[in-house]
């Protein structure tokens, strides 16, 4: 089958769209067919690597996975081949203390795919059949794919870690990343005010479609904590999406509420950021971070999605042979939500 895999690790040059071997379902294992498979800057900084991280290679990545059951291992039943399917891309490979209270994603054993483990930018992908959930019909498979890891991490880190009630506060940095595309519409959903910021003015017209209130273009006003601190009569927002890291964190820290939460689930600016002690515990700000989800996370949300409460939000569908150009473009920053690579 023909993947977009690298041999080592490094930048855009080292990725190939190749040939590489089939996969094979093993017992309790599904192959799926893949028909859509989203990005996400996860996959940015495998590609990189990181100390630690050893893949057996070529790896490809890719976590979001919309297609066709082709093939059932050993033991599955439910499951009809030729039946459409999206893929929770959090896989569970132990039980633990984690597990067994709902924790799925503190598990040490979690892995996701196109991150510990090959991904969906292939054509085909072998997964646990308890990771499949069924796709409604009316739904294509690009749509389908686009909200899987993102509605999954935003979900988990605004309503389970930072908590967030009815009539409170957030602001999300950097409204265009597929995760703060879709954690405006569950703060809105939630009953909070939003606040927003983003680069151009395209991208904060959709971010107001979105449901956004009050949308900042950073560039513009690079003061910005000054303005939302004005617009909050002075007392800051309950809580803080930030997502960027090295770069923005001190100006969370400041226009956070006093009691407030600040949530991480990214780093697109580095992960080593200088913090000032004094702001966490003279505001007493909790940093929260979070990653994924529980399973039932991700069916308690994809079920948002598919009453249409919630909206997968598509830049653009490209083949996955023009895959090397879709990073490119995410790199870039260009897009607004989620780049779609088709097989």
């Amino acid at each position: 089958m023909k993947a977009l895999c690298f041999y080592e690790h490094g930048e855009l040059d080292v990725l190939r769209y190749d040939d590489v071997p089939d996969p094979q379902p093993g017992p309790g294992q599904v192959l799926v067919r893949v028909r859509a498979c989203a990005l996400n800057h996860l996959d940015i900084w495998v590609r990189r690597g990181w100390p630690g991280l050893k893949l057996p290679m070529p790896h490809w990545c890719g976590a979001d996975v919309a297609g066709e059951i082709a093939a059932l291992g050993e033991g599955v039943t439910g499951w009809t081949v030729g039946q459409r399917v999206v893929v929770d891309p959090g896989v569970s490979t132990a039980e633990d203390e984690y597990t067994r209270r709902g924790e799925d994603s503190v598990s040490p054993g979690y892995v996701i795919l196109g991150e510990q483990i090959r991904g969906g930018q292939a054509e085909y992908i072998a997964v646990p059949a308890s990771n499949l959930m069924a796709m409604p019909d009316g739904w294509d498979f690009p749509e389908a794919a686009a909200p899987l890891l993102v509605s999954l991490t935003a979900w988990r880190m605004l309503i389970h870690r930072a908590r967030l009630r009815a009539g409170e506060s957030v602001l999300i940095i950097g409204a265009g990343g597929g995760v703060n595309s879709m954690a405006i519409q569950i703060a809105k959903l939630a009953g909070a005010t939003v606040y927003a910021l983003t680069s151009k003015e395209e991208k904060m017209e959709r971010a107001r479609a979105l449901g956004a209130d009050v949308v900042l273009n950073y560039r513009e006003d690079p003061d910005w904590p000054k303005t939302i601190y004005k617009l909050t009569d002075r007392r800051g927002v309950d809580v803080v999406v930030d997502n960027v890291g090295r770069a923005t964190l001190t100006q969370s820290m400041r226009v956070v509420a006093r009691g407030g939460r600040i949530v991480i689930v990214g780093n697109t600016s580095g992960p080593e950021a200088q913090i000032d002690i004094r702001f966490i515990f003279g505001k007493q700000i909790s940093i929260i971070g979070s990653t994924m989800g529980s399973h039932q996370d991700f069916r308690d949300v994809m079920g948002l999605i598919w009453a249409g409460k919630l909206k997968p939000v598509v830049d653009r569908v490209m083949p996955l042979s023009e895959g090397k150009r879709a990073f490119e473009l995410m790199e870039r920053g260009e897009q607004f939500g989620k780049i779609v690579l088709v097989p």
